[in-house]
């Protein structure tokens, strides 16, 4: 199963935050880093059709985000930064199982779904509970949980951690770590992404570096630093290149994103 962006190009208000960008996403962990405004939110909401670019096309095994949304966002779901943003139902129990009410399953068979879900990331407790008296890592949890429960192939993660404490965030960390499905997780949190299989660096709409996460950190802490003496990318950090951050020009050749992208 592959993702895969061609030429993808979107603007808000006239203001670009995707510029041409070329990926092919295979791998089972998928990390992307990038300051804010960078474009990486917008990239993940194009994975499932959230937001259909202006120019360029997103595919699933070569089904279009434009003509296949519904059959793409069964197989590819999304987790947002702010679980308030998911949980649409009054008790924990009915927030999960609202995303099976298209399945085909029976009334037992949707129970039985959302009764495992509920156990196996520690919600069972609160099946009944009122959803928006949960504290802020389980209401997180939660919105993971409501998604998990369609079974995707995917998993879109965008900060899920962004506004937890550092017990929660290990938490939701330790639960991406241990699912079948591929994950692509944004995140500030650079130390969650040291086992994964890939990361992208993003800059002013463009995947400037792609790469194994221990160069892409370090081109994105080069990224950020910063320094009168170089010119500044729209983020505010210096472009590596100008500090003399390039990747090791002994590594792997033949870059897997275009749009300005390196990799190591």
């Amino acid at each position: 199963m592959t993702l895969r962006l061609e030429g993808v190009s979107h603007a808000y208000d006239g203001r670009a935050v995707l510029r041409d960008v070329d990926l092919e996403l295979s791998e089972h962990r998928i990390g992307v880093i990038g300051a804010n405004g960078s474009g990486k939110s917008t990239l993940a909401r194009t994975l499932n059709g959230l937001v259909l670019p202006d120019s360029g096309r997103v595919l699933l095994d070569g089904l279009n985000t434009r003509r296949h949304a519904r059959e793409i966002r069964r197989r590819v779901g999304f987790v947002f930064s702010d679980a308030s943003a998911q949980i649409v139902m009054p008790t924990v129990a009915e927030d999960v199982a609202i995303g099976l009410r298209r399945s085909g399953l029976s009334a037992d068979e949707q129970r039985a779904r959302v009764d495992a879900v509920l156990e196996r990331h520690g919600l069972a407790g609160h099946r009944d509970h009122p959803a928006h008296l949960l504290s802020g890592g389980q209401r997180q949890m939660l919105a993971l949980a409501s998604v998990l429960v369609t079974r995707p192939e995917v998993l879109v993660c965008d900060e899920p951690t962004t506004l937890l404490d550092l017990r929660n965030t290990a938490v939701i960390e330790e639960t991406l770590r241990a699912l079948p499905q591929q994950v692509v997780l944004l995140t500030h949190h650079l130390d969650a992404l040291t086992a994964f299989d890939r990361v992208l660096v993003m800059d002013e709409g463009r995947v400037v570096f792609d790469g194994a996460p221990a160069e892409a950190i370090a081109y994105y802490t080069a990224l950020m630093r910063p320094d009168a003496d170089t010119g500044h990318t729209a983020s505010g950090g210096p472009r590596p290149d100008a500090a003399g951050a390039q990747p090791d020009p002994g590594a792997e050749a033949g870059p897997r994103a275009s749009g300005g992208g390196l990799r190591p």
